[in-house]
């Protein structure tokens, strides 16, 4: 008798996990007007000549936590690959989608950060090149994380080569990547003091992997709200200090005008629109185009 207690508890338990699974999480509520608009990387109109790509790497502020917009951005200028089904969208907020194309459906809490304003810049001052975003950074990600051989970097590696792969045969290009990253490594002074040589080591990998020795590298600094804002302060200053550890880098500065969304951690998303001004005007200056 017990035997088949405990066989009809055991049942009942697997089914309330198996209903539990297959019940979507409803979209964010600032998450509107679904769904994606589906987008043909591979083909390109006038007045369009190539297609740029660019990586956007990093944790939960490049990700974005910034409250979305009411009308979604529509410009076939600006597309991105779905961070879960590799497929092509016109670009809009959040980039970092994680949920149903369709319905939005298991979304997470991902919002405004700063690549779309930084896509929005660069179109204006490239107006024949299609920009596609690649979203591919991880909330809390540490930069051990983004070494070759772990999930992370394989995984930006893979998605930049199918985005090569999908877009027009000789017009598609690894153009640059965006770095916003560091907070989960000021835990400690010896993650601080790896942290150089780690970056490096990250950008040489990306430019020997993609085949783009000289692949621009623009990265941020991180807010310094919180009380243990020292800590903070160390990384921003080796951030800054980029230029020293490889070439064709650069670093924007958001010390002064950087304001949280209350929480002393994540970006608002005034903050993360200029934040994407600044990196396109960073990456220009690295091309040539200032």
């Amino acid at each position: 008798m017990n035997r088949i207690l405990r066989i009809t508890v055991c049942f009942a338990l697997l089914s309330s996990l198996a209903v539990a699974q297959s019940k979507k999480k409803p979209a964010p509520a600032d998450l509107t007007r679904p769904p994606l608009d589906t987008v043909n990387v591979a083909e390109l109109k006038e007045p369009f000549d190539k297609v740029d790509v660019f990586l956007l790497l990093g944790q939960s502020n490049m990700k974005g936590r910034g409250v979305m917009p009411a009308e979604p951005l529509r410009n076939p200028q600006i597309i991105m690959m779905h961070k879960v089904t590799d497929g092509w969208f016109l670009a809009r907020h959040p980039l970092h989608l994680v949920g149903s194309p369709k319905d939005f459906s298991d979304a997470d809490n991902a919002g405004v950060g700063p690549g779309l304003a930084f896509a929005e810049t660069l179109a204006k001052a490239l107006p024949t090149t299609r920009i596609a975003l690649l979203p591919c950074a991880v909330g809390g990600s540490n930069i051990t994380q983004w070494r070759k051989g772990r999930t992370l970097y394989d995984e930006t590696v893979r998605r930049a080569k199918l985005a090569l792969e999908h877009g027009p045969k000789g017009k598609t290009r690894i153009a640059g990547a965006l770095w916003l990253q560091g907070e989960s490594d000021t835990k400690t002074p010896e993650k601080l003091k790896a942290y150089p040589a780690a970056l490096g080591q990250l950008i040489d990998n990306l430019r020997t992997d993609l085949g783009v020795t000289d692949l621009p590298f623009v990265a941020c600094t991180i807010g310094e709200m919180k009380a243990e804002a020292e800590p903070r302060k160390q990384m921003n200053a080796i951030l800054l200090d980029i230029k020293s550890i490889r070439p064709n880098t650069a670093c924007i500065d958001s010390r002064t005008f950087a304001k949280d969304i209350g929480d002393n951690v994540h970006f608002n998303t005034p903050t993360q629109k200029e934040h994407g001004r600044r990196y396109a005007a960073e990456y220009l200056k690295l091309i040539g185009k200032d």
